[in-house]
């Protein structure tokens, strides 16, 4: 199974069909996106091949976004518990770093998906994975717009820059 893992498109259209279509090319079954969509119109895309999950981000204050998102995957609000393949996921946006690190230190989860610092982020610590597949590009942050595909079968994350 492939998840894929993208976040911060804040309403950035081109950002955002790109990452579908590398999804899509990557055949991945689930997409996971870690928040600030922002509008509802940037989350249509997502309306795609495989299933959808996403997570407020502290950009996404349109009423309207959970209704678009549900009319074709799963909003979860501030946080979401996510089990794939008996691997257990904890997804957050990441505005508040004390709840990201007590996630990862938790010992709970294999993986936890996050986002809101637009930097690329891969590391270990005490067993879970953190993953940051960066966001759309800002100042003191990644240059370029990387998502990430978690092949859960392998245990390898590949990040692409679109």
């Amino acid at each position: 199974m492939k998840l894929g893992v993208v976040s911060d498109t804040h309403d950035n259209l081109d950002l955002v069909e790109a990452a579908v279509s590398h999804f899509e090319r990557e055949n991945v079954d689930v997409v996971v996106h870690c928040g600030d969509i922002v509008a509802p119109f940037s989350a249509t895309p997502f309306d795609a091949d495989f299933d959808f999950h996403a997570v407020r981000g502290n950009n996404d204050g349109e009423w309207k976004l959970r209704e678009v998102v549900e009319s074709f995957g799963t909003y979860h609000d501030d946080v979401a518990q996510l089990t794939f393949d008996e691997t257990d996921i904890a997804v957050y946006h990441g505005t508040e770093v004390t709840l990201v690190d007590a996630l990862v230190e938790s010992g709970t989860y294999d993986y936890v998906f996050r986002g809101h610092t637009h930097q690329r982020t891969y590391e270990q610590r005490n067993g879970t994975v953190h993953v940051n597949p960066g966001g759309l590009p800002i100042p003191g942050a990644d240059e370029s717009f990387h998502v990430a595909v978690l092949d859960l079968d392998t245990g390898t994350i590949s990040f692409e820059a679109l």
